[in-house]
């Protein structure tokens, strides 16, 4: 899996800086900020899908526990979702 959960990030982050970042390490194939339905901000995480696992493998050590824009990001696996009954 080559997708990875970005938290924490900086409300004003937006997708393209945050495409930019990752690309440093390898190749991005997409990003999704999620945005919350009710209040039209962003939700302060994102999703961000590296080309290989390798890349994915090389952002989670260059970028997890970094500080941006004074906030410490949490980068990790991205793992599916799990539906509450």
């Amino acid at each position: 899996m080559n997708k990875l959960y970005v938290g924490n990030l900086p409300f004003s982050l937006t997708e393209e800086q945050l495409e930019k970042l990752f690309a440093e390490k390898g190749k991005v194939v997409s990003v999704a900020m999620p945005i919350d339905r009710e209040t039209g901000r962003k939700r302060g995480f994102a999703f961000v899908e590296m080309e290989s696992k390798e890349d994915a493998e090389a952002a989670i050590q260059h970028f997890n526990g970094e500080t941006i824009d004074g906030r410490k990001i949490v980068v990790n696996e991205s793992r599916p979702k799990v539906r509450s009954r």
